[in-house]
């Protein structure tokens, strides 16, 4: 019998024909599945019904839409957010478990606990800047504390008076520090294990004051069950022109800010996380999340997706400063 032999080249000719035609008749199930095709977990590290919580679900119907996936909101609170942030960080890195980041989790956070269990640089990828908030402080409806003089006055009496906060570190606590070390005073610091149980003691008036995002304490001022007396950032919160700025009414500079941020396990791949970044930007500009996001006072913060781990870094150095300066510290 005669046998044929094939050069290298024509061996490895045929052998290319021969694995294109195999590939070709492969069931469609042993193809790789288009990003996503089941339904995405996105992670609030907060309570629900805090402000993290209502962004959360204002970006998550907007973006199960434009994904063509559900995406479902898990509140996972606890541990000034650090419990669901490091849930995230440890998850498989495939696109289907993301965390509504904020302030507190990516930037004050670092400084703040000792022995942190995730990095909030390099553990995770940013997907998007959702936007930005002053902060309001607030007091009980029935609070006799009507103006920041008469905070700064009942602050100034032997037994002083408390500030309630979302945790250790949190955003809350750190402008309450701040306005202590600029007006004085006794002002004792209560953590709480998510913002809506401290609302809730500001609310029956078993602390006096707490700063906290417009997204959260706006229903309940309407419903006339808090009081707001100044905002946190340099410029009025635009859900709440009324309120003047802490600044207003004590000069000098006083400017705290939160921010939301959606983000991924940082291994998660480059077309996945092109996906989430391009859905994402397409809902941040539609008008009717715009109104959504406006009624819950965040503000639109303009940082390109290139510049987002800059950003981070940023901010990560500014909070430090402020944390050193509270003197907290969590082990």
């Amino acid at each position: 019998m005669k046998t044929t032999n094939l050069s290298l080249p024509r061996r490895c000719l045929v052998l290319s024909v021969l694995a294109a035609g195999v590939s070709a008749w492969l069931p469609a199930a042993a193809q790789p599945a288009a990003y996503p095709n089941h339904p995405i977990r996105v992670i609030v590290p907060f309570g629900a019904g805090t402000s993290t919580d209502n962004i959360t679900r204002v970006m998550g119907d907007a973006m199960g839409r434009a994904l063509g996936q559900s995406l479902i909101i898990e509140n996972k609170a606890g541990g000034g957010g650090t419990i669901g942030t490091d849930a995230v960080a440890r998850a498989p890195a495939d696109g289907y478990t993301l965390v509504m980041g904020t302030v507190g989790t990516h930037a004050i956070n670092k400084s703040l606990y000792r022995k942190l269990s995730y990095d909030p640089m390099r553990d995770f990828a940013p997907i998007a800047l959702v936007g930005q908030t002053p902060t309001l402080l607030v007091v009980g409806e029935n609070s006799p504390l009507r103006t920041l003089k008469d905070l700064a006055a009942a602050a100034g009496k032997a037994q002083g008076i408390g500030f309630a906060s979302a945790g250790n570190g949190t955003s809350g606590h750190l402008a309450g520090e701040l306005l202590k070390s600029r007006m004085g005073g006794t002002m004792v610091h209560v953590p709480y294990k998510e913002g809506g149980l401290a609302m809730s003691d500001v609310m029956s008036g078993q602390v006096d004051f707490m700063f906290y995002h417009p997204a959260a304490v706006l229903p309940q001022i309407r419903a006339g069950k808090l009081r707001a007396l100044g905002a946190s950032g340099a410029q009025r919160s635009a859900a709440a022109p009324e309120v003047p700025t802490i600044a207003e009414q004590i000069g000098g500079n006083f400017d705290l800010v939160a921010w939301f941020m959606l983000y991924a396990p940082a291994a998660t791949p480059a077309p996945v996380l092109a996906r989430l970044r391009e859905a994402a930007s397409a809902v941040l500009a539609q008008a009717d999340v715009q109104q959504k996001l406006a009624a819950q006072g965040v503000e639109k913060a303009s940082v390109q997706t290139a510049d987002l781990p800059a950003f981070g870094q940023r901010e990560i150095g500014k909070w430090a400063e402020l944390v050193k300066q509270s003197g907290a510290q969590v082990d």
